[in-house]
C-alpha cells in the first residue's frame, strides 16, 4: 500500500515535491520537523496500529511540540479485523500535534486488491498535488 501512495506522491507531473519514505522505526523528530505533509501507513494489530508506529509517537511527541506547524496527513491501513480501532488511535494522537487529515483513511482487509492499490495511489498524488499548490 506504500509503494502505491509513493507511485503517487511521485508522479512525474508534480515538481518541487520531494517523497521520502520512511519507516516508523526509523522515523525520526527531525524528519517531522521537516515534512511539509505525511501519510501513516500502518497494518492493524489486535485492533490497534503498529507497535513501531505508536513508538514513532512516543518518542516524537515532546520533541517536536510547540515546533511543528500543522502538517497535513492521511492514514492508510491493511486490517485483519475492520480497521476502527487503528484509525481512531491514530487519529486522537494526531490531533495532539498537530496533524490536520485532509484525506479519508483507505483501509485494506487483508491483502489490497488493484481497485485499493490505485486509491492508495491516487490519496498519494492528491497530497503530493495538494502541497505543490499550496492548498495545505
Amino acid at each position: 500500500m506504500i509503494e502505491a501512495v509513493h507511485r503517487g506522491a511521485s508522479d512525474p507531473q508534480l515538481s518541487g515535491i520531494e517523497v521520502r519514505v520512511i519507516t516508523a522505526a526509523d522515523a525520526q523528530p527531525e524528519d517531522l520537523l521537516s515534512a511539509d505533509g505525511l501519510i501513516l501507513g500502518t497494518p492493524e494489530n489486535f485492533g490497534y496500529m503498529s507497535g513501531a508506529l505508536k513508538d514513532f509517537f512516543d518518542r516524537s511527541f515532546y520533541e517536536v511540540e510547540g515546533k511543528l506547524a500543522p502538517l497535513p496527513y492521511a492514514i492508510v491501513i491493511n486490517a485483519g479485523n475492520d480497521g476502527s480501532g487503528a484509525q481512531r488511535s491514530i487519529e486522537r494522537i494526531a490531533n495532539g500535534y498537530p496533524f490536520i487529515r485532509v484525506q479519508e483513511p483507505i483501509i485494506a482487509h487483508g491483502p489490497p486488491d488493484s481497485a485499493t492499490l490505485e486509491r492508495c495511489a491516487e490519496l498519494g498524488g492528491a497530497l503530493a498535488a495538494g502541497l505543490e499548490l499550496g492548498l495545505y
